[in-house]
This record gives structure tokens, sequence and C-alpha cells, in this order.
């Protein structure tokens, strides 16, 4: 297993280069400039822009610029944004816990629910809970979350007026008032995500319990006397989980990188948005830093989805 995961970081390593090589090449070559504000500035006087642009080193060619940023992210150094005139790693910073408030608990839910549901869906097969928990999965993965977030906010806002539809970010949590004001308005968001996510993952927990109910070892653990509990929980969702741990793991990248609809939709300061700003402004550093992250996630993802099938079938070796 060690000598596995040592190869696939080694792999790894040019997978992340070449990403990053074509992610600043196309950003690179897409049109905009990073200091068009400045150009629409009256009080900047070109001589003054072009100094800018000298600092910066927009006029190097794109593949001399791509090796200072790489060099400068091999010493710890994500740039300086164009726009908010502020280094990245600060500007990160400051939007990482709106993400990760809304979009991580929206999938801490979703897991929590989708499980349960997804088995109680394939034990009991076409019942009455089936059928409604099918009915809502369906619902849940096929609207659109821009569509359950506009709905949200004409019931519960515009015409409830029990939930703020802005989030407010710049609220700190120091009494009960507050906090209670922090859930009111985590809600929605909350809600509309949780409702996308359960609703995929319920499916792929009951589908992948269906395939493998009838098969021969679940019959065998109930002829050795099994109770039907242990059965379900201890052979059938183990071997069920594996599909289900790659669809779990590899939507954690996006808990970090944020819902963009969602975020757009009720104003959450969160990455999501902040990567949408960054492409229109032509903000590069942002941008490169931001889709770097959520490879170097992918991929860190995809190795810990590898070793988590040899935990859950003792049948899997690499070796």
């Amino acid at each position: 297993m060690g000598r596995y995961i040592i190869r696939r970081i080694l792999f790894a390593i040019p997978t992340l280069l070449g990403i990053s090589l074509v992610i600043f090449a196309v950003l690179a070559l897409a049109p905009g400039d990073p200091l068009a504000q400045f150009a629409a500035d009256p009080s900047v006087p070109p001589e003054v822009r072009e100094q800018i642009r000298v600092s910066l080193g927009l006029n190097d060619p794109w593949y001399i610029r791509y090796f200072k940023w790489l060099g400068a992210l091999m010493r710890g150094d994500w740039g300086f944004s164009f726009a908010a005139r502020v280094p990245v790693i600060e500007l990160i910073g400051q939007r990482l816990p709106q993400t990760l408030q809304v979009i991580g608990l929206a999938y801490i839910i979703s897991i929590c629910l989708a499980i349960p549901i997804g088995i109680i869906s394939a034990v009991k097969p076409y019942s009455a809970f089936d059928n409604i928990a099918t009915t809502f999965a369906f619902i849940g993965f096929s609207v659109p979350t821009f569509f359950t977030g506009l709905l949200l906010i004409l019931i519960f806002s515009v015409n409830l007026r029990w939930l703020p539809f802005i989030y407010n970010s710049t609220l700190e949590v120091t009494d009960w008032n507050s906090f209670w004001q922090q859930v009111k308005q985590m809600i929605m968001p909350v809600t509309v995500l949780a409702l996308y996510q359960t609703g995929t993952l319920t499916r792929f927990v009951r589908a992948s319990m269906m395939e493998n109910l009838p098969m021969d070892y679940t019959r065998t653990a109930r002829a050795k006397g099994l109770n039907e509990r242990n059965v379900i929980l201890w052979h059938v969702l183990r071997n069920s989980m594996i599909p289900v741990a790659t669809l779990i793991a590899l939507g954690v990248p996006t808990i970090f990188t944020g819902a963009i609809v969602t975020e757009q939709i009720f104003r959450i300061n969160g990455i999501g948005e902040l990567l949408i700003r960054s492409i229109q402004n032509s903000d590069t550093p942002v941008v490169m830093a931001i889709t770097f992250i959520f490879a170097v996630l992918v991929v860190s993802f995809n190795l810990i989805v590898d070793v988590l099938y040899g935990v859950l079938d003792p049948r899997i070796r690499y070796e």
C-alpha cells in the first residue's frame, strides 16, 4: 500500500503541473485586461499604468509569467490580486469561512440524510417510504438550485418575511441573538444545497444496496443465522459503500471551491463568488489559486478513495 501511495503521488506531480499550465495559458490568452479599471480612471496617467504593468510582469510572454508564478508558488507565494490589491492567500482566507459554513454544513447534512434514506428504500423497495423518498430525490437533483433558491426567497423572505434573503458575511456571533441571526441566514442556502446533494446521494445508495442485496454472500450471511440488521449493516452496506464513497469523496473539493450559483443567489461572499468576480476582472492570480487548489483536492481525494476501497473491500489489494 505504501509503494502504491508513493507511486500515485509521483504521478500526481506532472498531472498538477499540466493542469496548471493549461489553466494559465487559457487565462493568459483569453480577452481582457487585468488593469482595465485603471484605464477607465482619468486620474491615473498612462505612464503610471505602464509602470504598474511592468512591475506586475504583465508585458512578459505568458510562458515566462507561468514559470514566475510556478516559482513563487514553490516558495509559498500565491501572488497578488490585481483587483483587491491584497495577497491572494489573504483574500482566500477571508472568503473560505463563509464557504465552509454554508456548503460544508449542507454537505454533512446531505450525507447524514442520504445514507439512512437510501438503506431503508433499498430494504423496503416500492413501499410507501421508498416511493416518497424517490419522489423527493428526483425533485432534489432535477430542479436547478437557482430555481429552488429563488422559490425559497419568494416564500420565506418576500411573502412570509421569516428569513433574510441576503447573507450578511460581516455578522459576528457574540451572543444568542447574533447566533440566531446567523442560523436564520444559513437556513435557505443550506436547504437548497442539501436538497440537491441528498437527492443525488440517496439514489446512489439505494441503487448500490439493491445491487448487493440479492448477492450470494448476503444469502450466506442469513443462512449462518445472522439477524437482518447485522446482514444489512455489516455485509451489504459495507460493499455498497464502495461506489458511494467515490461520489462522496469527489464531492468534498466542491466544499472548498464553493457553490457558485447558490452563492450568487444569496450574495454569500464565498470562494465561488470570488472566482466569478475574478474571472470577470481578469484577476489571473486569484483564478489560478482557486482552480489549482481545486485540482490538488481532486487529485488528493482520488487517492483517498482508492485507499478506502481497500478498507471497505478486503479483496482489493494494491501491490
